[in-house]
């Protein structure tokens, strides 16, 4: 593992704190954040569950800000994910399946998957010098 610049360790704080806001959006009890983004409303195991992925990497995103360390994999599987969750709901308000305020207000998502990226697009030449 290779040690984070601060600007990263601020970037996974966060997204640790933007992950919490978006874990409590998707309890069933808590329909503000669902209801803003003009998400339909699904069963109750799926936004648990939702709810319990996204707690989960925040949980994963503080401690490696706090660290100041991260696997690159862990890096990796983050920028897929955030890239992945914005690029869906922008996909799906370009059918008209979601309404415009679902992308944006999952931007925060992009800005830190980008972030991500830039990191492990920094540091891949450190990785193949060190054979790690």
């Amino acid at each position: 593992m290779l040690k984070l610049p601060t600007w990263l360790r601020a970037a996974l704080l966060g997204t640790a704190l933007m992950n919490l806001v978006g874990a409590l959006a998707f309890t069933p009890a808590l329909r503000l954040g669902r209801d803003l983004m003009g998400l339909p409303e699904p069963h109750p195991f799926y936004l648990w569950t939702l709810a319990e992925f996204i707690l989960f990497f925040g949980v994963c995103y503080a401690w490696c800000g706090i660290k100041g360390r991260a696997p690159r994999l862990f890096l990796a599987l983050a920028a897929a994910g955030k890239l992945g969750f914005f690029f869906t709901a922008v996909a799906l308000w370009l059918t008209g399946s979601l309404p415009f305020a679902a992308p944006v207000y999952l931007i925060g998502d992009l800005i830190f998957g980008a972030l991500f990226l830039i990191w492990l697009y920094q540091t891949r030449q450190t990785v193949v010098k060190n054979g790690r």
